[in-house]
């Protein structure tokens, strides 16, 4: 049994809705604040207040256009659209706190490398090191078409390019700057040492970066490295490359049996495999009583947008749902979207067979995470026993209401946890890096920093 306390990071989107469709309808809902800067320093103080280490921030490039074959129903329901840039709220929210963390999702199929390590190393600058980068490669065709493609990158070739991706930034990070290339010699007038200031020459299939990198070395160098990759070949990719794992399971057998998966591919791959942090998607509702819990999930149950979650599910898996019955079967597909979320409910936990109505019932709030209801002692309880019996580290906390979710788990839960032990009273290091993993550095074994 672990003794280890929990991490916990908020996942959000700079956006009406994220993944509880229809929630925004909810009497003291606040999630039409999205555009408000003051929501969001908000966010960042009471996250602070909690102990967590980081807000987490999703983020998508077009609009779910799959359920009925067009984009009417997202755009109504307000899907993930309207959404703003994540990384643009990080120097307000850095502004107002000292330790809290910002993991922000960028895709590798829609920037440059160069540009994004810029960026990336840019607000690692300005936050004092407590950037995280969320590796994704992007699902959406209406994204690709928006940004230029005749349509979207077949599913492994998305990963095939985020490899050689990864490889140029993490030459940029880790090998372009040495650490004591900045001199600031004001006689001869010398600011940094050009023999320090290396070229990565980089020639691949998909990218070519002479460099060197255009920023010197930020507090943490590479950012914290999260991902989530759930078919075979995300697997892989995360288990190379991950320092934290979003798992995105609906129960903890599923959750189990991923978290046994990644540690022997991340073996395989050369790594320690307690390198890896793993982070289930939770929905906690709480109140004062299990009573008041209760009642609280059944008023979010019914402000629950059904057509909302056909259309965001439609998207995930690439399958219009509007034209399967609610009692058939979920099958499992080979799709170039998000292929967990078809796993999810099908090879992930075989032992049960899931309807299409079941799973929207179920994805209404939190998409395919599990939904714990209780007082806060019986979801603390919970989470120890997710920790002690599946082996993760700590949970995404996915939000029904805004800011209502994070409120109460700092307000309610969050005592709880620390009268047991269960999260940290004050935080450990001064960068996110620190907090979550330690050290400031990337581990020696990854494979950025590897000879």
């Amino acid at each position: 049994m672990s003794t280890q306390p929990l991490h916990f990071n908020l996942f959000t989107m700079n956006a009406v809705e994220h993944v509880s469709p229809g929630t925004w309808t909810i009497p003291g809902d606040q999630s039409h604040r999205y555009t408000d800067r003051d929501y969001w320093t908000s966010v960042a103080r009471t996250a602070e207040r909690g102990g967590l280490d980081a807000i987490f921030f999703a983020d998508v490039r077009g609009i779910y256009d799959v359920y009925e074959g067009n984009r009417d129903p997202a755009i109504e329901r307000a899907i993930q659209t309207p959404s703003n840039v994540p990384q643009a709220l990080v120097p307000a929210m850095a502004e107002v706190t000292d330790h809290v963390g910002f993991a922000v999702t960028r895709s590798t199929s829609y920037t440059h490398p160069y540009q994004l390590a810029r960026e990336l190393s840019t607000l690692d600058h300005v936050t004092d090191g407590r950037i995280a980068f969320n590796i994704v490669t992007s699902y959406l065709e209406s994204a690709a078409r928006n940004l230029g493609l005749e349509g979207r990158i077949e599913h492994d070739e998305r990963y095939d390019r985020a490899d050689e991706f990864m490889d140029v930034c993490y030459r940029l990070w880790e090998d372009s700057w040495e650490d004591d290339a900045i001199v600031r010699d004001a006689n001869p007038g010398t600011y940094t040492d050009p023999e320090k200031v290396h070229a990565i020459d980089f020639e691949g299939e998909y990218f070519s970066v002479p460099g060197p990198h255009g920023c010197e070395p930020s507090p943490q160098r590479t950012p914290v490295l999260y991902q989530a990759g759930s078919s075979d070949r995300g697997r892989r990719f995360a288990a190379s490359n991950a320092e934290a794992v979003f798992v995105s399971q609906p129960t903890k057998e599923a959750t189990r049996a991923y978290v046994e998966d990644m540690r022997e591919r991340a073996t395989a791959a050369g790594r320690d495999p307690e390198s890896i942090k793993f982070f289930p998607g939770i929905v906690v509702i709480t109140g004062e009583t299990e009573a008041l819990a209760r009642e609280t999930h059944e008023t979010y149950r019914d402000h629950v947008s059904v057509e909302g979650t056909l259309s965001l599910l439609s998207g995930f898996m690439d399958t219009d749902l509007s034209t399967l019955d609610p009692d058939q079967p979920v099958e499992h597909i080979e799709t170039d979207a998000i292929q967990g979320a078809i796993n999810a409910f099908t090879k992930n936990d075989p032992d049960r067979e899931w309807t299409v109505g079941e799973v929207a019932r179920f994805a209404g709030l939190g998409s395919t995470s599990p939904v714990l209801v209780g007082s806060p002692e019986q979801v603390v309880d919970e989470l120890e026993d997710w920790r002690d019996e599946v082996g993760i580290h700590g949970f995404n906390l996915k939000e029904v209401t805004r800011p209502g979710t994070l409120q109460k788990f700092v307000d309610l839960v969050v005592p709880v946890l620390r009268e047991r032990g269960l999260i940290r009273t004050s935080y450990e290091g001064s960068t996110l890096r620190e907090n979550l993993h330690g050290q400031r550095q990337l581990a020696a074994d990854h494979p950025a920093r590897r000879e």
